[in-house]
């Protein structure tokens, strides 16, 4: 680097009288301030030499940038989105965004002490379970239930529980991937069960599982392939036939359904999701699902079963490591309280609101969020109104393609890929999707109030 160059760099407390920064160091702790004077300063002098002669050394011109670096560091690393998708459980976006009852019992229990582990009416300790065990008993018509942190938690447990260096028989059709390269038997390793694979990927019979019960074998594990559907020459064996087979031979049976769905979707014209009070009804000892996914609640893997099973769970120390706290608990308990009047549930529970939403109401959002667009940008931008698909994401309802209407924006001095980016780096970041040269914006996953902020951006970006 050039000498004279590189002495124009001032030293970091020379930066830090420069009268931009004096005023950061007022408003922010002076160690946010120092450090982003020092990245500043050596992103400076890791520059090529063509680009560093064109820098502004000037204390003005520093103290700006790093007034931008402040400003970027002091915001909060987790914060909101506008999901413009379509796309219902986004996993990287959260999944189940929560119901006003919800938020509200999150706050109240948050803002100071609870009778979390209290009960003031005897003057003696309880368990936390209690807020929330009745509620699962009374919707799923179990015995009993359990809640830990999330639901690959709850298989851990179960397993480690009954199948400790024990055997599970399990469909080669059924070994799934939850995610994050997260998959079952991996999940089955760490909790210290010996996976046993019958069947072929599409086919599973009865048989199979009789002739591959041993001594050694504790459990039959059905597991619901919430994440992907396999059509054509198929055949798995029912659940009802699974708990005959368990019961003459001593076993447990366990099914892992992942989504938690507690409505009868069926009737709204979605493929057959088995619920909860299904599984129980057909005999199933212990039954494990998710609270953020088409349950409409916070994380959490739900457990619920017979009841001296979800008793030798308690009692496992896993469960501790395990155990949900009180922000979710509350959460939880609200969101299961909607669900005892199931018509008031599809209403107020947000996942379950947008999937039922009607494609007339959605229709007229579009077309809402189309004429505030061009309200403010009229020149140079095309928009149109397109028929397009949401999806319900989150491992649900795989092979739903969910009638929408979309909003489609095309310019042609601006690729859509260069507006999508431009989107993301609004504040709060909008995420859309891009296809055929155009980027297009599904209301099933927008509220009428995130409309404004569309089209503030639209109008920032033209």
């Amino acid at each position: 680097m050039n000498r004279e160059v590189f002495s124009q760099i001032p030293q970091v407390e020379k930066l830090l009288q420069a009268e931009a920064v004096q005023q950061l160091l007022i408003q922010y702790p002076r160690c946010l301030v120092v450090e982003s004077v020092r990245e500043l300063l050596d992103s400076i002098r890791l520059l090529p030499k063509p680009k560093i002669e064109k820098v502004d050394f000037s204390l003005e011109s520093l103290g700006s940038a790093v007034r931008g670096l402040v400003s970027e560091k002091a915001q909060t690393s987790l914060r909101p989105l506008i999901n413009a998708t379509g796309v219902i459980l986004h996993t990287n976006f959260g999944r189940a965004p929560l119901s006003a009852q919800a938020q509200k019992a999150m706050l109240e229990i948050a803002s100071g002490y609870s009778n979390l582990e209290f009960d003031p009416a005897s003057n003696t300790r309880k368990n936390r379970h209690s807020h929330v065990e009745p509620l699962l008993r009374s919707l799923t018509n179990a015995e009993a239930a359990l809640v830990v942190n999330n639901n690959a938690a709850a298989v851990v447990l179960v397993l480690n529980t009954f199948a400790r260096k024990k055997e599970v028989v399990v469909s080669r059709g059924q070994l799934v991937e939850i995610g994050g390269s997260f998959r079952l038997p991996e999940i089955m390793k760490v909790s210290q069960a010996k996976l046993v694979e019958v069947g072929t990927t599409n086919i599973t019979n009865l048989g199979d599982y009789e002739q591959a019960v041993s001594a050694k074998t504790a459990l039959l594990l059905h597991v619901h392939t919430s994440n992907f559907k396999m059509v054509g020459f198929t055949q798995e064996v029912l659940l009802s036939d699974l708990v005959k087979l368990a019961q003459a031979r001593g076993l447990l049976t366990m099914s892992d359904l992942g989504s938690g769905v507690m409505v009868d979707l069926k009737r709204s014209g979605f493929d057959h999701e088995i619920t909860p009070q299904k599984a129980v009804s057909a005999g199933v000892d212990i039954i494990t699902f998710s609270g953020d996914k088409l349950l409409g609640g916070p994380q959490a893997g739900i457990i619920v079963g017979k009841k001296e099973y979800i008793r030798q769970l308690e009692k496992n120390p896993l469960s501790r490591a395990l155990r949900v706290d009180k922000l979710r608990l509350a959460c939880l308990e609200a969101t299961l309280r909607l669900y005892l009047d199931q018509d008031n549930a599809c209403k107020k529970i947000p996942v379950l609101e947008m999937l039922l939403r009607p494609l007339e109401e959605i229709d007229k959002q579009a077309r809402d969020l189309m004429s505030q667009i061009r309200a403010v940008v009229n020149d140079g931008l095309s928009l149109s109104l397109v028929d397009g698909f949401s999806q319900s994401g989150g491992g649900a309802l795989p092979a739903e393609d969910i009638p929408t209407k979309l909003v489609a924006l095309h310019c042609p001095r601006m690729s859509p890929e260069k507006i999508a980016q431009k989107l993301r780096g609004n504040e709060p970041p909008i995420l859309a999707r891009i296809a055929k040269g155009q980027v297009l914006f599904d209301p099933r996953t927008l509220r009428d109030s995130e409309f404004k902020v569309i089209v503030q951006a639209i109008k920032n970006i033209f």
